[in-house]
């Protein structure tokens, strides 16, 4: 029997629909569609909270455009959704072309990395 994952915000028990990520290094919160498996340091939230989130000042949000469902992402949802965090991580008015042709002094190496299905195993 598949237990229902709930929303990690205290006091409510509405169904997760979207996952939250913090990429500190970058003051970039992420919500994205509902990870196969839960993380440590990522936090399951329902449609309501997924789409109220707020971040302190200076800090920018990326989110998943279109709605939250239960459905596994596909892997061109997953491949946009870490595209958003690489731009949102760029410094100002480099673009994407730009740092291609040369390594600009305050860009720095992505942080996401691709990781297996834990079905695959």
């Amino acid at each position: 029997m598949p237990s229902v994952r709930v929303c990690s915000r205290t006091g409510c028990l509405q169904a997760a629909v979207a996952t939250l990520t913090y990429a500190y290094s970058d003051s970039t919160a992420v919500v994205g569609p509902l990870a196969i498996a839960s993380e440590p340091h990522s936090y399951d939230l329902c449609e309501h909270h997924a789409m109220r989130l707020t971040v302190p000042k200076g800090w920018e949000v990326v989110r998943h455009e279109g709605e939250f469902g239960s459905t596994e992402p596909s892997g061109d949802e997953l491949t946009a959704l870490a595209e958003a965090v690489r731009e949102a991580g760029r410094p100002h008015g480099v673009t994407a072309e730009e740092e291609s042709g040369h390594q600009h002094p305050a860009a720095r190496r992505g942080h996401l990395r691709v990781l297996p299905d834990p079905v695959d195993r």
